[in-house]
């Protein structure tokens, strides 16, 4: 019988039918190609002990003068920075209330019976849900049954009224209290929480005045947007502010925290640094120019008239700000205002109806609004910088849907793919109808844009149709101009650089969260030292036939052609040696629409969705016999054991005609 190559063309192509496919893959998870061939992901690994709390929106890596390497991690409700595999909690505080402030917190706790809920009663607290709120002089041993130690903590509260919150204990009170705690009691409430995702509010008051019964939602919902934070460095320290990318919403206010080594400071108002003046606020999103100059993209004009030390203007979602940078001092992003012997100054966009994000590139700051794209230069005169409109119909799907690799920026739009060298084109995507047709527009703010340098890659982590959370990947490898797309739930990405490996970040179901090391071993590994566990990756071809299906194929065995450099070992579970293997399967069919076809060893054909002609193979085998028989086949190579790492080459396929019976 004669041995026939199987030889497909690299990458996926899932806009057109998988017969019209022919040729090429269809189907994967976790499997990218190198040199135009398929090989399974590489595994990550956990690199944290404490787990982040909320949903992750924001990575940025950086090193200091000492030498350390450090991780800014935004959450909707916390900031942290990582060292080591230590997060540190840096989120600002945004009031303390004690026994001689107003409002304040003497006796200001409760209980009730039977209930684990304390309620806190401070009026004017300014917490929202979610935040956190760390108490510390509650008087005890117990109030209402349950131990003060349970409430002197760090608690997350559920926000009641403007003068009332509550937060859940762990033991159940035994009697219903009010006015209890004593005279000592301080209560820090940190910078307030925001959303996790997109979310619909029905409340009272979304809906026109007198339009249905007093009292009663809207039937249109009101939706709240999602908290992203974005972050930069200057010298050892951190930078970042929240926005909210919704229409007629503005964004936060900007924050600075101080590097020390001990990381026993938290973040505070940019605004209340030493000689700060000007400084914006309701700021889209912040960014440091290759030139040290702080823009503010989207903020409060300056208004000379206004009260000092900040000149608050209005908010205006197309103004662009920048600090000043002097000529003997160098950058200093807390000096705002403009004037004579300042560089700080504005420019507004004059297309869009409000900037959604910004990007550095070698010799530009690109900034898109939500139907354009502009270039900032710097001029270097007293101007300092000026602005040239590159597209003006284009959109971005997102504030963090985009990232540049090579002097090559890449978007995600509303319906397509976009890159930008010098000009802007359409990207070509052979996955573009089956990523558009099932993504959540939605809760299009988390899609997240990644890069992976050392595969060549630019990835786009996304939330599919049915998700309200991201648990998608689509993947263009620029070297090899193809596409390949997966399952993977990561909230936010960075390459490599400060450290060895690209990072990501994932949430648990309980909203705790764990900072991985990705290309990282072989397997799926786990949080705090627990075991780790297989990845289950795969790559299935399109339907290849003989002679346009005008004949049957009868397949009888498979020569295999696959490497397993990169495999454990041993089994990081067991310690036991490692034999990594993977199972192949060959699947047949008469039509296009039909299901899978087998025919099984006495000659009997039966129809499944599930194809089950499979073998396991491993790095000894030499052919594995089968018999299958149909119009058309495909091919399929799978794994799902801990260790094993592969790539498959140009596997061999004993079949032969067989009659052309319909």
């Amino acid at each position: 019988m004669a041995l026939g190559k199987l030889v497909f063309k690299p990458g996926i192509n899932r806009d057109q039918t998988n017969y019209a496919s022919e040729g090429g893959w269809y189907e994967t998870q976790l499997v990218r190609f190198r040199s135009g061939y398929p090989e399974k992901f590489g595994g990550w690994t956990v690199s944290n002990l404490n787990a982040y709390t909320g949903s992750a929106r924001s990575i940025f890596s950086w090193s200091t003068t000492d030498g350390a390497n450090l991780v800014g991690i935004g959450t909707n409700n916390r900031i942290y920075v990582g060292a080591g595999t230590t997060l540190y909690d840096i989120t600002p505080i945004y009031e303390t209330y004690n026994s001689g402030t107003t409002p304040s917190t003497d006796n200001c706790i409760g209980t009730t019976n039977a209930s684990k809920t304390v309620t806190v009663t401070i009026t004017g607290h300014g917490a929202t849900t979610g935040t956190y709120v760390e108490f510390s002089g509650i008087a005890g041993p117990t109030i209402g049954g349950i131990p003060v130690t349970e409430m002197n903590a760090t608690v997350q509260v559920t926000v009641i009224d403007t003068n009332t919150f509550t937060f859940e204990a762990t033991t159940t009170a035994t009697s219903t209290t009010t006015g209890q705690g004593g005279t000592a009691i301080t209560a820090i409430v940190y910078m307030p929480a925001g959303f996790p995702i997109t979310t619909a509010g029905y409340g009272w008051g979304t809906s026109t005045w007198g339009r249905l019964t007093w009292g009663s939602g809207s039937t249109s919902p009101i939706f709240q947007p999602v908290r992203l934070i974005f972050m930069d460095k200057f010298n050892n320290d951190l930078v970042f502010n929240t926005q909210y990318d919704t229409v007629g919403t503005t964004g936060g206010e900007i924050y600075y925290w101080a590097y020390t080594s001990a990381f026993n400071t938290r973040a505070v108002l940019l605004s209340s640094v030493g000689g700060a003046v000007a400084v914006p606020q309701k700021v889209t999103k912040i960014l440091f120019s290759p030139q040290g100059f702080l823009f503010a993209l989207g903020c409060t004009n300056y208004d000379a008239g206004a009260s000092p030390p900040d000149y608050l203007g209005t908010y205006d979602p197309l103004l662009i700000r920048w600090s000043n940078v002097d000529p003997d001092i160098g950058p200093e992003p807390e000096d705002w205002q403009p004037g004579t012997g300042k560089t700080a100054g504005f420019l507004r966009l004059q297309s869009g109806s409000r900037i959604i994000t910004a990007i550095n590139t070698r010799q530009e700051t690109l900034v898109f609004t939500n139907t354009s794209l502009t270039s900032i230069q710097f001029l270097g005169t007293d101007e300092v910088f000026g602005l040239q409109e590159l597209s003006h119909n284009i959109s971005i799907i997102g504030a963090n849907a985009v990232v540049g690799s090579n002097n090559i920026t890449y978007w995600m739009g509303r319906d397509r793919f976009y890159t930008y060298s010098g000009r802007v084109d359409t990207l070509p995507c052979t996955i573009r109808q089956y990523i558009f047709t099932d993504l959540n527009f939605a809760q299009s703010a988390l899609i997240f844009a990644g890069v992976n340098n050392k595969f060549t890659e630019i990835i786009w982590f996304y939330p599919s149709a049915d998700s309200d959370e991201i648990n998608r990947y689509a993947v263009f490898n620029y070297l090899e101009n193809i596409w390949y797309y997966g399952e993977l739930e990561r909230t936010a990405w960075i390459d490599s650089g400060v450290f060895n490996n690209p990072v990501g970040l994932a949430n648990d179901v309980n909203g705790d969260g764990w900072v991985y090391q990705h290309e990282n071993g072989t397997d799926d590994g786990q949080p705090l030292g627990a075991a780790p566990l297989p990845i289950e990756a795969y790559i299935q071809s399109a339907d290849i036939d003989i002679d346009d299906g005008d004949k049957y194929m009868l397949i009888r065995r498979v020569i295999p052609d696959i490497n397993f450099r990169g495999s454990e070992v041993a089994n990081p579970v067991t310690g036991a040696n490692v034999t990594p293997e993977v199972t192949i399967t060959v699947g047949v069919r008469n039509f296009p629409g039909a299901s899978s076809s087998i025919t099984n060893e006495e000659g009997q054909t039966t129809n499944a969705d599930i194809v089950t002609a499979t073998a396991t193979v491993d790095q000894y085998t030499n052919q594995v016999f089968i018999r299958a028989r149909g119009r058309q086949m495909n091919f399929k190579i799978e794994s799902d054991t801990i260790g094993t790492q592969w790539q498959l080459g140009l596997p061999r396929i004993d079949a032969r005609p067989d009659g052309t019976r319909n």
